[in-house]
């Protein structure tokens, strides 16, 4: 299947300045496959080395952190010629072998000429551990996530409507043609979301059953790392929180709060599980900004945030709506509906590289994501359905006058002003082409 990360692996490998990547994300986002697929694609041969699956090739990285030695054993372990710009070198799994992951710097050093890519399910988790020589400097790294909407587009075979979509002029409306079949697949997107096998299920079966029982299976192997990977004490808190965090979405006021996960239970109890669930890439953490400035990072307030998963498709199954709910649109839905809206947006917004906050005036108002774009910042309005009333933008615009920003609803395409601020209505579903609009 297409991923956008291909354009992004092959731009390292035609680097002058390339060192040894670092390719992290969540468990079963698809890392392997499109290591794999680049390999294929674009050299004569890849050599993959799985320490989960091969724990004996962690012995060749206790001996020292040689690369020409550690190359030399592995070519014979594996009965694989390795050879610098021909080969590449994947190491999967490499969080089992924390040498493997400092030897990256020697990689660097001595050894550059060589394509080499560490990959693992939980590398985010085991990147925070002490003990671990992490190469600082040394490395490059590319973040995947799960299947963007554009991607899972591309995989219905649709990908011919996304081309129609774009430089789409905002004075012109969207015609049914279009709008429709691009509404039916974001409905679609939300049931399945972005998991590779769940939507290639999907493109497979069209059955909403069987893809319901590989998000089942991702969710049990979730809980599982809980328990193999997580400090024993962590483990119950991880537990709680990850429990927690649909119920808090759906909530009006949707900001995180420690005391709704467990109660009796504070903040300095439960933050290090939280950071887990982080770490280990299943949670996303928006913080507001207490400032709309640029850099929003200066003004961010780590203590106020909200906290969404990383795919709409397992939030939809841990969250026990049915896939008929979603294509129906009934009342059963309103209270998850503006959460599952935003949960889509947030995710959309980190597959395109982009770093959002929130912004919140007191209880009067809110705007539900800024990002910035050079010197600016732009204000995200998000609706679930089509009502485009906005009284909390129309405040942001006239306090802070933005050059430009965002309503997404599943209204029409337009442009208007508002309080002087350049507002573009934008489909939900066009999401992954807000850049062409700034």
């Amino acid at each position: 299947m297409y991923r956008d990360a291909m354009d992004k692996l092959i731009k390292w490998k035609i680097s002058k300045t390339r060192k040894p990547l670092l390719l992290t994300g969540v468990r079963q986002c698809g890392k392997t496959y499109i290591v794999n697929e680049f390999g294929k694609k674009c050299f004569q041969n890849i050599v993959r080395i799985n320490f989960e699956g091969q724990p004996k090739f962690s012995q060749v990285f206790d001996y020292d952190l040689d690369p020409e030695r550690i190359v030399r054993e592995l070519s014979v372990l594996t009965k694989e010629k390795i050879v610098p710009g021909d080969t590449l070198l994947f190491l999967d799994e490499i969080q089992e072998c924390p040498k493997a992951i400092t030897s990256l710097k020697y990689f660097c050093e001595d050894l550059r000429e060589l394509h080499v890519i560490g990959a693992g399910s939980l590398l985010g988790v085991a990147l925070k551990n002490e003990s671990i020589s992490f190469p600082v400097g040394k490395v490059n790294r590319i973040q995947l996530y799960p299947m963007s909407f554009r991607e899972f587009v591309i995989a219905s075979d649709a990908g011919n409507i996304l081309e129609s979509l774009r430089g789409w002029p905002t004075d012109r409306m969207l015609p049914e043609l279009i709008s429709l079949p691009m509404e039916k697949l974001l409905k679609e997107y939300y049931i399945v979301g972005g998991m590779p096998e769940a939507v290639q299920t999907w493109i497979e079966t069209h059955d909403t059953d069987a893809v319901e029982e590989v998000q089942e299976e991702i969710l049990r192997d979730y809980s599982d790392d809980f328990s193999k990977h997580a400090p024993a004490v962590e483990v119950p808190k991880i537990r709680w929180i990850w429990d927690s965090v649909p119920v808090q979405l759906a909530k009006e006021n949707n900001k995180f709060v420690f005391s709704h996960v467990k109660q009796g239970k504070r903040s300095a109890e439960l933050e290090n599980g939280l950071q887990w669930l982080k770490d280990a890439g299943l949670i996303y953490q928006l913080e507001l900004a207490e400032k709309p400035e640029v850099p929003l990072s200066a003004f961010a307030d780590m203590t106020y945030f909200k906290v969404y998963l990383s795919d709409i498709g397992l939030l939809r199954v841990r969250s026990n709506i049915s896939a008929q709910t979603i294509l129906e649109g009934n009342e059963n839905y309103i209270k998850y509906k503006g959460a599952f809206a935003e949960n889509y947006v947030m995710t959309e917004l980190l597959s395109q590289g982009k770093t959002p906050y929130f912004w919140r005036s007191r209880n009067t108002a809110e705007i539900d994501f800024l990002c910035e774009n050079k010197e600016s910042i732009i204000p995200i309005e998000v609706k679930a359905a089509d009502n485009m009333q906005a009284k909390s933008y129309k405040m942001f615009c006239k306090k802070y006058k933005p050059k430009t920003g965002f309503k997404t609803s599943l209204k029409n395409i337009a442009e208007n002003q508002c309080e002087n601020t350049r507002t573009i209505n934008l489909p939900l579903y066009m999401i992954w082409a807000m850049d062409q609009y700034l």
